[in-house]
């Protein structure tokens, strides 16, 4: 006889959100779809990137939504700023279309992840609450395609890059730099922890740990920079050699 599996532990508090964007309609639509979504507070909203310091200040949402093309303050450059204070919320850019180098240099700024108008509701409710749990919303396929982008440019940019990631992993010790890999190919903590025969605990601090010593804001960050070290072979295989 199969033991009935207990429902999850419900939440202790809903994720507070905070929605950017300068088109009015847009942000009346996306309040109206993620304000009745379960586990999201809509706290406030904004027209433009130079409001968005004052109403985190004011309101202290733990993920803001944020649109790239305003025509004040950009959301790229609002979120380089949002991510420099102590304690800022995550940050999901919004857009359009697919633009490659704003999508990285949202997420070299500290961007959790990227979303387009167009995506499925619920998609863009489920964004929101993984965020908001530490979770990059960039899935590995996409990551992957990104990493792809910031890999171009000319020889010498690209040797440059290159060498600046690998001084920053040699930081690292072995394990840290391991799990930096696995984080880096997409794995999740909990395959992470099976694949290198550790705690899902012990992977999170270990990831903690990597954030603090590389200065960086989130794991899609570590994913870009291990792959500007060279630290993935063409067949996918970790390479953890700093060569």
């Amino acid at each position: 006889m199969n033991t009935p599996v207990p429902p999850p532990p419900p939440t202790s508090s809903p994720v507070r959100l905070l929605i950017v964007d300068d088109d009015p309609l847009v942000r009346a639509g996306l309040t109206l779809m993620l304000g009745g979504a379960e586990g999201i507070d809509i706290v406030g909203e904004g027209a433009d990137g130079g409001e968005v310091a004052a109403l985190v200040e004011r309101l202290g949402p733990d993920v803001v939504l944020m649109d790239i093309r305003m025509p004040g303050m950009d959301g790229l450059t609002a979120t380089e700023q949002l991510r420099r204070r102590p304690d800022a919320p995550e940050v999901v850019v919004l857009t359009t279309f697919h633009a490659d180098e704003q999508v990285l240099r949202a997420i070299r700024a500290g961007a959790a992840g990227f979303v387009l108008k167009d995506t499925p509701p619920a998609e863009i409710v489920d964004s929101v609450r993984r965020v908001a749990a530490g979770d990059p919303v960039l899935s590995p396929a996409v990551t992957r395609q990104l990493m792809a982008r910031a890999a171009g440019g000319a020889q010498d940019d690209r040797t440059s890059r290159t060498e600046r990631a690998r001084r920053r992993f040699a930081e690292l010790a072995d394990r840290e730099r391991e799990v930096a890999v696995a984080v880096g190919r997409g794995h999740s903590n909990a395959e992470i922890a099976n694949h290198l025969y550790l705690s899902v605990a012990t992977v999170k601090t270990q990831v903690s740990r990597i954030l603090a010593k590389l200065d960086l804001n989130n794991r899609v960050q570590i994913a870009l920079l291990v792959h500007d070290a060279g630290l993935l072979d063409t067949d996918g295989e970790e390479d953890c050699g700093l060569r």
